[in-house]
């Protein structure tokens, strides 16, 4: 019988011996492994990463400076099968203090053996190739027992001598020059450098503002476009409700009117048998009379237009023989009235002057009428003259003016009458 023996990734399980006088051996990394009661055996061995300070003194350098060097070296053991069997052939039993002894040893040795290859300045100012010199020089060895150097650093470098700070003074002050003169050209490039960083921030500075006022109104722009768009689509929508709702409106409005033509074509029908009943109604109640009162007041009418015409005629007739016995009449006074006339010519152009002087005389008596009428409504004529002759003359002046008045409307001169030139003779004579 045997036992399982189980090993972490930090440790190597290594299982020797077997049946028959085995030698073959098995080692294990992080798993397990079976081993036989009594004739295996079990030993194991750690993995880990062991720390190992390196000390060297009164090291002679390439110049014969002695130096005091310490080192730190990280190692540890192998986990390939061939390199692994060197390390357990090597450290196996021993303990982890045994193993940095050995290794310490020789990493010592190679140490000091570089150290000597070298000078003071090499190995204070290069501390990283000298430790990387001291890894590859000592990595051969190590290895053939199975160890791997994962770093090598130097850690510290002084002397007893005053060798080092005496190339430190040196350095010092040659340093602290350059410094001086450093911190100068830097002061100098530091103000042109300020100067340029000035104008190159103020180029960016301006270009930023730029960029920014570009992108604002781009991020402006696209706002007032998506906006557009958004009010648009808005728009359309509304436009879309609103054309729907009227469609919609449409046809509720069509169903309404289609139940308004039923309904108004029922009415129609209801209205058409009224108007049937009514017309009917009428005709019996109120055409038929009137007819009847029509063809009663036609037929009295037809009477009254009869006599109206026969009293027409009768009256007619009745004036026709009125007018031809007035006519008869007026004939008779015409020619009587004619016969008149032609005998007054006669006896006018018999005596010519004296009988148109007698129609004048005979006419004057109507004319003082129709000049005197108007007068015939005064009650009282006063003249206002402070001469009594003068009224005498102004009287004898009008009958004076008289003839002349005559003249123009009848052409017939009255001053050529022997009895009126006599009056008017004895008028101027008095009025003188």
């Amino acid at each position: 019988m045997g036992n399982c023996h189980t090993v972490g990734p930090n440790e190597a399980l290594v299982v020797s011996g077997g049946c028959c006088g085995s030698d073959q051996k098995t080692y294990i990394v992080g798993g397990w492994a079976w081993a036989w009661w009594l004739i295996s055996d079990i030993q194991r061995m750690s993995l880990e990463v062991m720390t190992i300070l390196c000390r060297c003194e009164n090291i002679e350098t390439s110049e014969g400076v002695p130096l005091d060097v310490t080192g730190v070296a990280q190692v540890k053991v192998m986990t390939e099968n061939e390199l692994l069997g060197y390390a357990c052939e090597q450290f196996l039993g021993k303990s982890v203090v045994e193993i940095k002894s050995v290794i310490l040893q020789t990493l010592e040795g190679h140490l000091r053996a570089i150290l000597g290859t070298l000078t003071v300045e090499q190995i204070y100012q290069d501390r990283d190739k000298f430790a990387i010199l001291v890894r590859e020089v000592a990595a051969p060895d190590v290895g053939r027992m199975g160890i791997e150097i994962l770093s090598f650093t130097i850690k510290d470098v002084y002397d007893k001598v005053q060798y080092l700070s005496s190339l430190g003074k040196t350095q010092t002050a040659a340093v602290q020059r350059d410094a001086d003169i450093g911190v100068a050209e830097a002061e100098r490039d530091a103000g042109i450098r300020e100067a340029e960083c000035k104008k190159e921030m103020m180029d960016v500075k301006f270009l930023a503002d730029t960029k920014m006022a570009d992108s604002k109104r781009e991020l402006e722009m696209q706002k007032a476009s998506f906006n557009q768009e958004v009010n648009t689509k808005k728009a359309e929508a509304q436009l879309a409700y609103e054309l729907q709702a009227a469609k919609e409106q449409q046809k509720i409005r069509l169903e309404e009117i289609e139940i308004e033509v039923v309904q108004r074509k029922k009415q129609i029908t209801i209205e058409e048998k009224e108007i049937d009943r009514t017309d009917k109604e009428l005709i019996a109640t109120v055409k038929r009379p009137a007819e009847a009162e029509a063809y009663k007041m036609q037929q009295l009418a037809e009477g009254q237009k009869i006599k109206k015409v026969l009293m027409a005629q009768a009256e007619a007739e009745k004036i026709r023989c009125l007018g031809e016995a007035e006519a008869g009449s007026i004939e008779v006074v015409g020619k009587a009235e004619a016969e008149k006339m032609r005998l007054k010519a006669e006896a006018y152009l018999q005596y010519g002057e004296a009988a148109k002087t007698a129609l004048v005389l005979e006419a004057l008596p109507k004319i003082a009428g129709k000049v005197a009428a108007p007068l015939a409504k005064t009650n009282e004529i006063v003249i206002l003259s402070g001469d009594g002759s003068r009224v005498t003359g102004e009287v004898n002046r009008l009958l004076a003016e008289l003839p002349v008045s005559i003249n123009a409307l009848t052409g017939v001169d009255l001053t050529k009458i022997p009895l009126l030139q006599k009056m008017t003779g004895q008028n101027s004579q008095t009025a003188i």
